[in-house]
Formats: structure tokens, C-alpha cells, sequence
């Protein structure tokens, strides 16, 4: 059987999510399922130990292949790929202005068609197409902010016709290009990011590689000297045929106390294209089509289990590979603003979305390499009801088959053979670990220490599969010690028992931050100089000239980094009710024309808050001066706002403040400073309590003391380094007083496991 027009359907809600809402990362990882213990704790002094159990981090892949070349060699609509000594042209050619690429002498064959021109990314790929990267800044491909690269090599399967040379998120430098009559050579010559709050190295490094395309469609690809270690390498063009091959089916018992469409009666189980997997899900009536008000919320899970399947557990399946369809209500996480309810496809691998058609729901993705044709898995599958109490879930228990017909187009490019292929697409991933569930994180120190951390910060000896140096953070809300719930400050309180606290937790790091990062170290190389003012080291002289040793305070990015997320639990997410309509003043980051001037700085005398805005002079004239922006270096304090959404100074002490809209850059002032054209808004703290309700507990009765746990992550059967000891501890000390600097001391901090 053919069926067309399943490789077309695509979901921008993950890539979307990710980076509209970088702070909420886990919820876009799936549903808020609890957490779990996944490793021993100890203490270490004030510190925490958290050595993890095995295989919890994956395993890391990382590149293997400096000095070689990739030939991919056409035949028919898949190729041939070989692993070969080194074929590098040291002649690079003429330096590229931009990403797009004019071929001049032939048209290369890509994907079904011919090419006279193509996308050159900066970040080490090639696009073809209508698009071919003019939409994206850097030209070839992209993924999401936070997108792990383990997942992402999946991700980009069906979205664009594309070589992925040595793609990877962030790099800068130049391009280059020299087409001969019967090859166009793409050389690539760039760095990692460098200097910056997010950044894994204090100065560039050398990554050169190239790419040939020839007139007969042949592919090389080489790299001459590589200091990076994770990027995708490969190549994808579209598989559109759609032909369809059914391996099993699956039959289930009748759930007659669960909704008909939520009834699951069989699974189908089909391999298209040899390179997807299709599951069909069949239940006993209708399912319910995009609109429908009742869609919310319904869940249909798949999940796949390599090794000797157990019966899942609902609240606690975790298979290799977990595949969720779920119904959104209208302009919810990942709904469209103004449209109706529909269903999103969520997981790793899959291919477009979600599909209904009368009794039946479908998906299709792709298979990791780990699950490869031959090997014994385990399908089950359930529905789950979220409008009953408890919630209903009709399960069909796991079944074993064996894969056939499917091939994961993922493969050990360092050891592939010509004899291996033909491949339709291939590809290869390198990656650092993968990222710990931060719930589990979570867990694994409250069951370990007891439920009194208000806030909790991870540090690990080791990288993680993540482009920033930096975490995301979360958190359930909590109402410390009390364990209230606090409202008036656009955040409600939630999940509790997926963080196994029983209401004094409220808020932590996503994920661990490398020892090696640039923001765990004390401070900047010695003599390290920056015109960026995004780098610390472009601070250096005037935050030196506020000690008595002429050095700037130490682990300065590290407290932009704690500081900034520890205080989304209060920020920033308010919005003001102005002349009868709602103006938000974020979300998430408070917007950049809002007037947000630390009350209590941390170092220099004027500062924006570390949850954005700026600091604006009004010339009077139409025009405004921005004596200090919206990012976050160096640290800096809180603002009127911040304080009293954090419960720590009276509506009655929040002065008047504005937002300016509509900024357009008009020059410099005589220190160089930008200057904007922008209308003013005025708003009063009681224009926001007027659109969200009053901060309570009010300032009398709000926390005013707080402990953070600095837990220290190793990997199983490992003891953590003397850096991450030092500097661990060194965070710690710096964030409490931190904390009282920036609070006017109205405020205390602990980082105290006892």
C-alpha cells in the first residue's frame, strides 16, 4: 500500500516551545511525570554529593573524525557512504559575504531535483529549497535553542533538503567558496562562541572542515583540524514515496468504562519507506477531530521497550522510546494564539505530527540507532482521560515483536563501509551526555535530606548535551516553610508531588553547570580584554576599581547565572491593567523599554534588573538614553518591582514606572551610550495589582529567609574533582551574600544541607 503526504506534515510546536519558553524546558520535554531517586546522596561540609546511578546520562558520542573524509556516493535515491583518508583542499577560494550560494557552471543533484543555488550556514550546513536559510539568520538548517543534538539528528529528518557538514548551534567565523566545471568546494574556517555567560571556552577555537559537492552528485565531506566535539553530520534529503509495509498488529481488551475514543481496541504497527515507524491506533469509536472543546488534555502514549518488557505502570512507564499525541486546548503551551483545540505530537524521532482519521490516530518517526531491524522490542499503549477522577486509561499491556523492514538512519560514520548501504538519508550524531530528568534530580535530594531547600543548584564534573553552558530553571511554586501558595505575581503554584515536596520547595537549575564552563570559574584569564559588553572580561578595570585588590568581585557570571533564574520563581510574569486593556510586562524577561533600575545594586552604581528592562534617561525631547540594558552581565540587583513580587518591600514603596514601546535606535549620546526613539507608557504598581490581584502573603507575613542546596553531580562510581569542590563552594559563598546585597539585607539566604 502507498500512502503519500505523511513526510510533509510538520510540527513547529517543540522547536517553538523551546525557544519561546527556554525557561519552562521541562515541560517541553513531555508530561510533568514524578520524579524519581536516580542516585546516592552525601554531604560534603555545606555541600551536596549526588553520584547517579548508572546509565542514567546515556552514553556520550563524541566526533571521531579529524583527518578523515566522508564520500557519500549517489545510487539511485539512497547512497553509498565510505570513510576515507584525508581528500582536504588546501585552496579555499574566495570568502562568502553571506550564507547563499550562486552555482555557476552546473546544477547540483540533491533530493529529487537539481540545484543551481544553496544555503551555506554558518554553522556548518547546507540547505536547498524556496527557503534555503533566508529566514534564518545563519543560513543551512537550525533546531531550537535548547535542543539536545542526540535528538535533534531526528529532528531535521523531512524539514528541508539538507547537508549537515559539521552542523553545530553557535559558531562564527567565515565561509568560502571555489566552484570548478565539475565541483563546488564549501570550506568552513570558525570558532566556538567564546568570552560569554554561556560559553564552554575563554578564547576561539579552530574548526575547519569542508564540503564538495560534484556534478554527478557524489558528496565528500572533510575535516582538516576540529576542536569542537559534538555536532550532526550527514545527509537529508526528503523520502517522500510513503511505501507502506504493515508488520503486526497488536489487539487489546475492551476498557468500556473509557470514552469510545479513548477505547484502545488494536495497534498497528508498519514500516514506511524502510525507514519509519508508523503506529496506528484504533479505538472503539470516533476520535475526537481539532476543535472539539473536549480534546484537551487527552493523552494517547506509545511506548517502545528494547530490552525484556515488564508491564508499565502508568505513573511510572519510562520506555526506551515514549511517543505522546495530546490534545491542546486554544492558545495553550504550544496552542496557536486564536485557533481551536488540536493535537501535538511529542517525542523523539518523530516525523510531522499527528493524524486522525474517523476510529483511527497515527504517528511516525524514526528509531534510534540502538533500535535497529532485528532486535526484539516491546510495543504497549494507553489513553488516558484526564476529565474522569481519577483519570481513566485504557492500556493495551506490552507485546513483543521483532523490527523488520526498519533501518535507523543513524550511523558510526567512523565506521561505515560502502557494503553497509544504500542508505535513503544517514546521519550521525555527536554528543555529550544526555541531560537527567531535573525532577528526578529533585527527588533524589528531598527523599535523600528532607523537604527544606527553597532553592536547589547543580554543578556536575561533567558536560551534558547542551549548545549553553548555562541551565534553564523550574519549579513547582512552593511556599517555603509554610508551604502556602504565594499569588499577585502572574505564577501559580503546581505539581508539588512531581518534585516530592510536600509544599517548601519552589524553585531550581533544569540541568548541572560544567565545572569547566566559563561561568564556573572565579574569573577571566589573567590580562583577558573584551570590547564586547557582553563579556566580563569588557568589565574588568571598573569592577576591579570597587576592590581593594583591583579584581572584580569572583564568580561574577556565576551570579548572573543563579541570581537570573533563581528569580523567575517570582518574575518575571506580571502584567499591568492600563486605561481598561492588559499590558503584559514580559513574559518571562521583563520586556527591554520597561524602567526596571536595581534599588539595591550588586556592583556598579546603576544597574537594570537581573530579570531584564534597563535602566532609561528621558531626554525630554521624544528620545530616551538606555544607560544600562536587559542582559544579565555583570550581575546585577533587583528592581522595585522584583522586590515587591518577591515579598520583600510594600506596594506603597514601588514608585511609578514606565514601559517604552515602539523603540527605534536614533545614535549615541557624547559617552556613546544608544539612544531610542520610543513611546512612553506610564504604569503604577497598582496598575499591576489591578491585572493580577495583590502580592500575598503581603510584606508582613512573606518569607523572608531562604536556603538553596549547591549540589554537586558525578557520574556513577565517581568522586568529584578538587575544582568542583573549590569552586562549588566558592558559588556558595558568593550567592548568599549575593542575596544580601541585592535584597538591601531585607532578605537572608542559607546554602545549608543540615
Amino acid at each position: 500500500m502507498k500512502e503519500r503526504g505523511w513526510h510533509f506534515w510538520k510540527s513547529g510546536f517543540l522547536i517553538a516551545c523551546a525557544v519561546c519558553l527556554g525557561h519552562s524546558l521541562a515541560d517541553a520535554q513531555g508530561r510533568q511525570e514524578p520524579g524519581r531517586p536516580v542516585g546516592r546522596v552525601a554531604t560534603r561540609g555545606d555541600l551536596i554529593l549526588l553520584e547517579l546511578d548508572e546509565g542514567v546520562l546515556g552514553k556520550a558520542n563524541l566526533f571521531d573524525l579529524a583527518g578523515r573524509t566522508l564520500r557519500f556516493t549517489p545510487e539511485g535515491p539512497a547512497y553509498r557512504v565510505e570513510n576515507l583518508a584525508s581528500q582536504w583542499d588546501p585552496e579555499f577560494g574566495a570568502q562568502l559575504s553571506g550564507s547563499q550560494v550562486k552555482l555557476n557552471n552546473f546544477s547540483f543533484p540533491f533530493s529529487g531535483k537539481r540545484w543551481d543555488s544553496l544555503s551555506a550556514g554558518i554553522t556548518g550546513s547546507i540547505s536547498f529549497g524556496e527557503d534555503q536559510g533566508e529566514g534564518r539568520r545563519m543560513g543551512g538548517v537550525s533546531i531550537g535553542r535548547f535542543a539536545q543534538l542526540q535528538e535533534a539528528g531526528r529532528s531535521l529528518i523531512n524539514t528541508v533538503p539538507a547537508i549537515c557538514v559539521f552542523f553545530k548551534p553557535r559558531m562564527s567565523g567565515t565561509r568560502y567558496l571555489k566552484e570548478l566545471p565539475d565541483r563546488a568546494v564549501i570550506t568552513w574556517d570558525v570558532t566556538e562562541p567564546a568570552g560569554g555567560i554561556q560559553d564552554f571556552t575563554w578564547v576561539k577555537t579552530v574548526n575547519r572542515f569542508q564540503a564538495v559537492l560534484r556534478r554527478d552528485g557524489t558528496i565528500e565531506m572533510s575535516y582538516d583540524q576540529v576542536t569542537a566535539r559534538d555536532a550532526i553530520t550527514g545527509i537529508y534529503p526528503m523520502v517522500t514515496e510513503g511505501v507502506e509495509k504493515q508488520l503486526a498488529t497488536i489487539r487489546g481488551e475492551p476498557h468500556p468504562a473509557s470514552p469510545a475514543h479513548l477505547d484502545i481496541r488494536e495497534v498497528r504497527v508498519s514500516a514506511v519507506d524502510g525507514l519509519f515507524l508508523k503506529i496506528v491506533v484504533e479505538t472503539r469509536g470516533p476520535v475526537l477531530a481539532a476543535g472539539d472543546p473536549d480534546l484537551a488534555g487527552i493523552e494517547y502514549r506509545i511506548g517502545l521497550v528494547a530490552h525484556q518488557p515488564t508491564t508499565p505502570r502508568s505513573e511510572d512507564p519510562h520506555p526506551d522510546i515514549a511517543w505522546t499525541i495530546r490534545g491542546l486546548a486554544p492558545g495553550s503551551f504550544g496552542g496557536r494564539a486564536g485557533g481551536g483545540s488540536r493535537y501535538a505530537a511529542l517525542g523523539p524521532g518523530i516525523v510531522g505530527g499527528a493524524r486522525t482519521d474517523g476510529n483511527t490516530i497515527s504517528v511516525m518517526g524514526t528509531l534510534p540507532a540502538a533500535l535497529q531491524a532485528g532486535n526484539p522490542i516491546a510495543i504497549y499503549a494507553e489513553a488516558v482521560d484526564p476529565g474522569s477522577s481519577p483519570p481513566t486509561v485504557a492500556r493495551i499491556p506490552p507485546r513483543e515483536l521483532t523490527l523488520t523492514e526498519v533501518r535507523s538512519p543513524e550511523v558510526d560514520l567512523s565506521r561505515v563501509t560502502r557494503a553497509d548501504g544504500p542508505f535513503r538519508l544517514v546521519y550521525e550524531t555527536f554528543h555529550y551526555l544526555a541531560l537527567p530528568n531535573p525532577r528526578d534530580l529533585t527527588c533524589t535530594v528531598l527523599k535523600a535530606l528532607g523537604d527544606k531547600f527553597d532553592f536547589l543548584a547543580y554543578y556536575s564534573d561533567f558536560r551534558i548535551d547542551n549548545q549553553e553552558a548555562g541551565t534553564p530553571s523550574n519549579g513547582p511554586l512552593g511556599g517555603g516553610p509554610s508551604g502556602g501558595a504565594v499569588t499577585g505575581i502572574g505564577a501559580t503554584r503546581r505539581g508539588l508531588e512531581n518534585y516530592c515536596t510536600a509544599g517548601r520547595f519552589q524553585w531550581q537549575f533544569i540541568q548541572p553547570v560544567y565545572v569547566g564552563s566559563n561561568q564556573m570559574q572565579e574569573r577571566p584569564p589573567e590580562g583577558a580584554i573584551s570590547s564586547d559588553p557582553r563579556n566580563i572580561a569588557f568589565y574588568a578595570h571598573q569592577l576591579g576599581e570597587r576592590t581593594p585588590d583591583g579584581k572584580m568581585l569572583p564568580y561574577n557570571y556565576a551570579m548572573s547565572q543563579i541570581g537570573h533564574e533563581m528569580g523567575h520563581r517570582w518574575g518575571a510574569f506580571v502584567s499591568a491593567k492600563i486605561d481598561g486593556r492588559t499590558v503584559p510586562l514580559g513574559p518571562t524577561h521583563w520586556a527591554r523599554g520597561l524602567q526596571a533600575p536595581a534599588v539595591f545594586p550588586y556592583q556598579r552604581p546603576t544597574e537594570a534588573s537581573a530579570m531584564g528592562g534597563g535602566v532609561w534617561q528621558d531626554s525630554f525631547d521624544g528620545t530616551y538614553t538606555q544607560l544600562d540594558d536587559d542582559y544579565y552581565v555583570p550581575a546585577t540587583g533587583w528592581s522595585h518591582l522584583d522586590l515587591y513580587l518577591m515579598g520583600l518591600i510594600s506596594a506603597a514603596e514601588v514608585p511609578d514606572f514606565f514601559l517604552l514601546r515602539n523603540l527605534v535606535p536614533v545614535g549615541r549620546d557624547a559617552n556613546g551610550r544608544s539612544t531610542f526613539k520610543a513611546d512612553r507608557l506610564k504604569a503604577t504598581i497598582q496598575d499591576v495589582i489591578a491585572a493580577e490581584g495583590p502580592r500575598l502573603p503581603d510584606v508582613d507575613h512573606a518569607q523572608k529567609s531562604f536556603n538553596t542546596g549547591m549540589v554537586m553531580i558525578v557520574e556513577h562510581g565517581k568522586a568529584p574533582s578538587k575544582e568542583l569542590i573549590e569552586r562549588t563552594d566558592g558559588i556558595r559563598e558568593r550567592w548568599i551574600d549575593y542575596w544580601a546585597t541585592t535584597t538591601g539585607h531585607r532578605s537572608s539566604m542559607t546554602a545549608s544541607p543540615k
